[in-house]
């Protein structure tokens, strides 16, 4: 089963990639130059040093029959015409979100709403995250009440899974409401 990771700029898709994948995941990371300042605008994430210009690739196995094939997209804007491609077969997708920095998982949200990906959004806990009520968030991000919105640590390879988890349920119940009798 294929999931997309994704989310704004240093959101954490390549750490809960990492963190998750069976496998040693493929990553395409660069270091951020003086060159792209203008463009990749630190603001909220002074210290990142390195961004993913294609994708990651990881995968994991949930159960005996089931494994998902993680894809972390690119969070630049100027990278994002790569998303068509890179979800074409997707079953699902997690959008992570930075709380302290919620415009930047706006568009992608967007996206998975025009691309019609069914989606959780996942709250990356970074150190100074405030804490905010999940229906804060939702409303905050216009998040309808049948998405899933669950608060999780990208380094935590357990936190990680309940993410993925929380997908498979929430793909469950969408194709459980889909075959229902009308």
């Amino acid at each position: 089963m294929k999931v997309m990771i994704a989310g704004g700029f240093g959101t954490g898709k390549t750490t809960m990639v990492r963190s998750v994948s069976d496998i040693k995941p493929l990553t395409t990371e660069e270091t951020l130059t003086q060159a792209s300042a203008d463009v990749d605008h630190l603001i909220g994430v002074a210290d990142k040093t390195q961004t993913t210009v294609s994708l990651d690739f990881g995968k994991i196995g949930i159960n005996e029959s089931l494994v998902l094939y993680l894809f972390g997209t690119p969070g630049q804007e100027r990278f994002w015409f790569l998303w068509n491609g890179l979800f074409k077969g997707a079953l699902g997708a997690v959008v992570l979100v930075d709380t302290r920095r919620l415009e930047s998982s706006f568009r992608a949200i967007e996206e998975m709403e025009r691309l019609e990906v069914p989606f959780v959004v996942a709250l990356n806990v970074f150190p100074d995250s405030g804490n905010y009520p999940v229906e804060e968030i939702r409303d905050a991000l216009d998040i309808p009440e049948h998405t899933p919105v669950v608060a999780f640590d990208a380094r935590d390879r357990a936190s990680s899974r309940d993410v993925l988890v929380a997908l498979i349920h929430h793909l469950k119940q969408r194709s459980a409401v889909a075959l229902e009798p009308r």
